[in-house]
């Protein structure tokens, strides 16, 4: 069993910097603090943009992720890639905090998003072969779609470039309050994986990876949407992520 409540930010099991070898760790590190009420990762006002000048749109974003990996500078070796031709910009190496194969994985978290952030849960193959590439989202929730307690709700299952699944992935409006705490659960078995929320059964996908995944928690956000404050702060707490 995994069970981690945020006491401290364990460095061996955590990256606190997002998908770091198409930057570096200095560039895409995040912004982050831990106290009683468990990690807050925070974008302020100062924080650049991911990647600049390659990612687009271009977002600004404060992340942990529970492995890390790459090949070397140049090759093209690397975890969740934007377009094709990406190169590593700085060698990672191999951290493999929490890497489930199978089983439950569930994030306790709140969030206070603007309508230009969001935030986002998420599984991924460590790209140890290419097609070992996909992705299993406990959660999505966009801040242009919150409002009076309600929210689109994003989970299921993306394929990338893993020839053994299939896109599906759906966002559904639903009664909730991002800004209070909620679990967001995904369990993954052969051939299908069960999502829920507040350990509700919301969906099931008939499909799953089969392979090991790192788990992916972060808050971004989108500089030129139309709605964007530059003042703003949006921000992810995370209370306690589980694995069985």
């Amino acid at each position: 069993m995994f069970d981690e409540r945020f006491a401290r930010l364990d460095t061996e099991v955590w990256t606190p910097a997002y998908l770091p070898a198409w930057s570096s760790r200095a560039d895409a590190a995040a912004t982050w603090a831990v106290d009683d009420e468990g990690l807050h990762l925070t974008i302020p006002p100062e924080q650049g943009l991911w990647c600049a000048g390659d990612h687009e749109p271009p977002l600004r974003v404060s992340g942990v992720q529970s492995g890390n990996r790459s090949g070397p500078v140049g090759s093209t070796d690397g975890q969740q890639r934007f377009r094709e031709g990406q190169t590593v910009r700085e060698e990672q190496p191999t951290v493999l905090g929490f890497t489930p194969r199978a089983g439950m994985v569930e994030v306790e978290c709140r969030a206070h998003l603007g309508p230009s952030a969001m935030f986002s849960a998420w599984l991924i193959g460590l790209e140890d072969a290419p097609e070992r590439c996909g992705e299993v989202c406990l959660v999505e929730v966009f801040g242009d779609t919150v409002a009076e307690g309600r929210a689109a709700v994003g989970s299921g299952i993306k394929a990338f470039r893993d020839p053994a699944l299939t896109e599906d992935f759906v966002a559904e409006p639903r009664d909730l309050d991002v800004t209070t705490w909620h679990r967001f659960a995904a369990h993954r078995q052969p051939g299908r994986v069960d999502f829920m929320i507040d350990g509700v059964a919301t969906r099931t996908c008939r499909q799953a990876p089969d392979y090991p995944m790192q788990l992916m928690i972060a808050v971004f956000d989108f500089p030129d949407h139309p709605a964007h404050d530059p003042a703003g702060t949006p921000e992810l707490v995370v209370r306690r992520v589980t694995g069985l």
